[in-house]
């Protein structure tokens, strides 16, 4: 009996695509880390406590605004006011926050290239509260 050997070809371009692939995921990951979890810059805010609510959909989270007081691009020499609006993701920051409406307050906050649903609507989360008055 005559025994077939059957030889397998061996085509690159599976080990082509598993590549592309490969670098395609790192690159996807790369962007995602980048985009939503890189923190982009650090610092403090001050001024009054206009709100602090939790609200969503399917995702609750905690957001805030605050009322920073200054001289701005309005009519020369009047004062005007700026809003930095934020998300908390502490929930005990935010306990505090809640229950001093209306007060002063320093708030250290972190930003991001990006928001994420479950972390807020903003891209700037507060992690502490440095000041209150």
């Amino acid at each position: 009996m005559a025994e077939y050997q059957f030889e397998e070809k061996k085509g690159g371009y599976g080990k082509i695509l598993i590549w592309v692939l490969l670098i395609i995921f790192l690159f996807g990951g790369v962007f995602v880390w980048y985009k939503y979890y890189f923190v982009f810059g650090e610092g403090v805010k001050s001024g009054y406590l206009n709100y602090a609510v939790k609200k969503g959909y399917v995702f609750k989270t905690y957001e805030g605004k605050i009322i920073q007081e200054g001289f701005g691009k309005g009519r020369t020499g009047a004062l005007t006011s700026y809003e930095f609006e934020f998300s908390v993701d502490d929930p005990q920051v935010f306990k505090q926050l809640e229950e001093n409406s209306g007060k002063h307050f320093d708030l250290h906050y972190k930003e991001y290239n990006g928001a994420i649903p479950w972390r807020g609507n903003t891209k700037y989360v507060v992690d502490r509260i440095v000041n209150m008055k």
